[in-house]
């Protein structure tokens, strides 16, 4: 990574699922990479971290997290805290797995890279903002799979 860009490190705080962290957390890096790419030519929040942490939560823990710091029941798929910290329900993203035919971890890099655009300055609090959000994370998702295959 660049000097001064932020570490990031993935947390396996779930029981209920078996999942490739080193995976996962290569990934991630990966992600970061390619945001702090962009983010340098969009905004600084990004770069202005030191750390961020991924944490990998069951949909009990997210539910809390959601009641208390957005005043909003129930789970969610990802939580993000723009100190750098990124909760992600991996019950949701096995759920989510189910209903679109996909897998458990393709759901998770889905979430991680939401998260990180939250904190590059993304937000989906309109559909106007959430479709230009969704447009950034296919692109970015896609660049990803398009590195992934090209290291194989």
């Amino acid at each position: 990574m660049n000097r001064g860009a932020p570490s990031i490190q993935l947390h396996n705080r779930q029981r209920g699922a078996r999942l490739d962290v080193t995976g996962l957390q290569d990934f991630a890096e990966r992600a970061l990479q390619l945001c702090l790419e962009r983010s340098r030519r969009r905004s600084p929040n990004l770069t202005s971290l030191t750390k961020i942490d991924i944490v990998l939560v069951s949909d009990r823990r997210i539910s809390t997290l959601h009641r208390k710091f957005m005043n909003i029941p129930g789970a969610t798929d990802v939580i993000t805290f723009q100190h750098g910290e990124i909760f992600v329900s991996v019950e949701t993203a096995l759920r989510q797995a189910r209903r679109y035919r996909s897998s458990v971890e393709k759901e998770i890099k889905l979430y991680l890279v939401h998260g990180l655009l939250h904190l590059e300055g993304f937000d989906d609090t309109s559909a106007v903002k959430a479709r230009a959000m969704e447009s950034a994370q296919t692109r970015l998702l896609s660049a990803l799979e398009k590195r992934e295959g090209s290291d194989r």
